[in-house]
């Protein structure tokens, strides 16, 4: 028998079901559209690519705001949680520390407008920052431990200093076909090796 909260019937748990993948393809659409046209494209589009209303997209997240953090907090989740997988995956922690910071580069590159939404003064992006760094930065320390543990890099690398290194590498990277900015973090991972 499935299991209910209400006891409402048993079409409680589906329409639970029905509503959690109907948001999670809403932050798949967004987390897309804001990566092709930054974080002030219209939600109209949005739902027009997710096939539903304007009205389903208000439903789920009341503001542009909490769309906005929604899609970050899915992908800064993700991000973290890669970590471990990488470093059980990968023939190397210093592999899998690089192949992490790629995925740290490929967020922040495509984060489009975000900066300037952190900085609005809107009350539901005051967290978001801070969940940020609770999250990303233990996942990055956990990397560098590894690769130091094995000897492959100096221990005393600061897992909030090399995040605030790439990122800043990665500032302007959009805007810049010139400038290549995985290429430079690679070089800076690489740099940290020992040799």
């Amino acid at each position: 028998m499935a299991e209910t909260d209400s006891g409402s019937g048993s079409s409680a748990p589906r329409k639970r079901a029905d509503a959690r993948r109907n948001e999670q393809r809403l932050l798949d659409v967004a987390a897309a559209a804001f990566v092709a046209s930054g974080v002030e494209v219209p939600v109209r589009e949005i739902a027009a690519k997710a096939g539903v209303g304007v009205g389903t997209i208000y439903r789920h997240f009341p503001t542009r705001a909490d769309l906005i953090v929604a899609v970050y907090r899915r992908q800064v989740e993700a991000c973290a949680e890669a970590g471990p997988r990488l470093l059980a995956e990968s023939s190397t922690p210093h592999a899998a520390l690089a192949r992490w910071i790629n995925l740290f580069v490929d967020f922040v590159v495509t984060k489009h407008g975000l900066a300037g939404a952190l900085q609005s003064g809107d009350a539901a992006f005051e967290t978001l920052h801070t969940f940020f760094l609770d999250r990303l930065v233990p996942a990055c320390a956990q990397l560098l431990d590894a690769a130091a543990e094995a000897g492959e890099i100096q221990p005393d690398v600061d897992a909030y200093e090399l995040l605030r290194g790439v990122g800043n590498l990665c500032i302007g990277a959009e805007n810049n076909s010139r400038y290549d900015a995985r290429r430079l973090v690679g070089l800076l991972i690489a740099g940290l090796r020992v040799h």
